[in-house]
């Protein structure tokens, strides 16, 4: 999709105009735990993808077709944005090197911003349509999913060098890391998980994920042990992580694309395209089950939870038709806005 290319600093402008928190206006009141808290109407042009909130710096990174919107968390300002990523899909963060990288999808690259000024300093190659990414601290590397070449570029994010490439078995979506060197990747065409040692840069098991189809969104619960994907059938997967087996599936909202668990409260979260929050908690029994249906807005597919604050962050806009509809239509100017839910 095109989009008309908007000045950082009118956009900045615009912000710091819009930007205040204001009342959700038609905020589903069903009961349950989470509520709508506000909105920050930050506009701009363009559809978008993933969000990463990091808490010690209290910035929320969005990915805005052809650039990163940056906003603070606590004033809802829009405070710069990374430039000149073209077919932006997600950004990792590497605090201890002062660095960031972005997935640049319509360029087949990963960019490298100096985490304080935003500005972007070194542009690496990688396979087609890099999407997810994430960098993992225990091997300073940063791990590019590729999904049109099906394959995974591991990036030294020191030198800012492409070191290894690993093959997959499908297309990737979301990847997380768990604290014992594992990486989990959703494979959406083949209905299945691989598990990835990062340090040896190698796959070391494919688990298939039985009736859940097309899996997107991904999170994990590190002390249980346990993760959860969202499917494209309407379906939250709870798999084990000690042998990538699922044991219970959850019924979700339609045209999922993220996942979170906050370990504080034990809630797991599913932002589903047709305009629904899905809330799941834990039962006495050990069985997962649907808490809440949270109304938010059409197209809402993506999120990212402030582990800190217990705030979800969940992007939405008018559109000039249906969200899903082929080809995909475009954002209404001015109507982008993230909705602020809490816990």
């Amino acid at each position: 999709m095109k989009c008309l290319v908007v000045p950082a600093l009118a956009i900045v402008g615009l912000a710091v105009v819009l930007a205040s928190s204001v009342p959700v206006v038609g905020a589903d009141n069903s009961t349950g735990p989470a509520k709508m808290l506000r909105q920050l109407p930050l506009g701009g042009d363009g559809r978008w993808d993933y969000l990463l909130v990091d808490p010690d710096t209290k910035r929320l990174y969005i990915a805005r077709l052809i650039r990163f919107m940056v906003v603070n968390t606590e004033s809802g300002e829009l405070i710069g944005e990374i430039p000149d990523t073209p077919g932006a899909h997600g950004v990792a963060l590497a605090s201890d090197l002062g660095m960031g990288f972005t997935s640049n999808g319509q360029e087949n690259r990963v960019s490298v911003f100096d985490l304080k000024t935003l500005q972007v300093k070194n542009k690496i190659e990688t396979g087609k349509n890099p999407d997810a990414i994430l960098y993992h601290a225990g091997t300073h590397t940063v791990f590019a999913f590729n999904g049109q070449s099906h394959n995974v570029t591991v990036i030294d994010a020191a030198s800012e060098r492409a070191i290894a490439t690993i093959a997959l078995s499908g297309k990737p979506e979301f990847a997380v890391a768990d604290d014992h060197g594992n990486i989990y990747v959703n494979i959406a065409d083949n209905n299945s998980m691989a598990v990835i040692d990062a340090s040896q840069r190698k796959v070391k098991s494919t688990w298939p994920l039985g009736s859940c189809e097309e899996p997107t969104g991904l999170a994990l619960d590190l002390e249980s042990r346990t993760a959860f994907a969202s499917c494209g059938n309407k379906k939250l997967a709870v798999i084990s992580l000690a042998d990538g087996k699922v044991r219970q599936t959850v019924p979700i909202g339609d045209d999922c694309d993220a996942v979170a668990f906050d370990p504080k409260s034990g809630l797991v979260f599913a932002s589903n395209g047709e305009g629904t929050l899905t809330v799941i908690g834990k039962a006495q029994d050990g069985s997962y089950r649907v808490r809440q249906n949270l109304q938010t807005r059409p197209g809402s597919k993506t999120m990212a939870l402030d582990t800190s604050t217990q705030h979800l962050y969940i992007p939405a806009a008018r559109f000039t038709g249906p969200p899903t509809a082929k080809p995909r239509p475009q954002v209404i100017p001015a109507s982008f806005e993230v909705l602020v839910i809490s816990e």
